[in-house]
């Protein structure tokens, strides 16, 4: 999802833009590819992995970025019912976000509420030498992080799940799953 330049919520669909999801949710039209940025990875799939005494989860190889030196951000995600995940930005996206928190109006007290919250619940990691992560002690427990995660792609961007809560949602995507893809004719 993004944000207009007047503020309107909009889901990014294809380059020509969609149908309204929700009444009240107009969709853009967006010119752009899903990975415009050259050699940058896809996030897709799903891995499961587990989480060593220090908390470090391996990143699939086919996910890291060729600069060995890239960020990610990592944020607590507290979007669903089944309880909070870690949403992993690549810089690009994250990018993207603080571009849409800024385009809400000064007016919108949501705009400073998000930031404040995502500012607070976020933070940059780096892949070790091993191509791992390690995910402060503070954020695995809010995501109810242990012993084994769930890496779920999103395209551009990944999740990481309690393996789970990630069994809850994906029984409650497979609900709603027909909807979405009506989206895509």
């Amino acid at each position: 999802m993004r944000l207009t330049q007047n503020g309107e919520r909009c889901l990014t669909v294809s380059p020509r833009g969609a149908k309204c999801v929700r009444l009240g949710w107009k969709l853009a039209p967006v010119n752009k590819m899903v990975n415009e940025v050259p050699n940058a990875p896809i996030f897709n799939s799903v891995y499961r992995h587990g989480v060593d005494e220090k908390r470090r989860i391996q990143i699939p190889s086919m996910w890291r970025e060729k600069d060995s030196k890239v960020q990610f951000t990592l944020i607590v995600w507290p979007q669903r019912s089944e309880g909070p995940c870690l949403r992993v930005l690549p810089p690009k996206e994250m990018t993207e976000l603080m571009a849409s928190l800024d385009a809400m109006p000064n007016e919108d007290r949501n705009k400073t509420i998000l930031k404040r919250i995502i500012g607070a619940e976020s933070t940059q990691v780096a892949l070790d030498g091993a191509g791992r992560i390690c995910v402060p002690d503070e954020m695995a427990k809010a995501a109810n992080i242990k012993s084994e995660a769930v890496l779920v792609g999103l395209l551009d961007r990944f999740e990481i799940w309690d393996p789970v809560r990630y069994e809850k949602v994906k029984a409650a995507d497979a609900v709603l799953a027909q909807e979405a893809f009506k989206l895509m004719e």
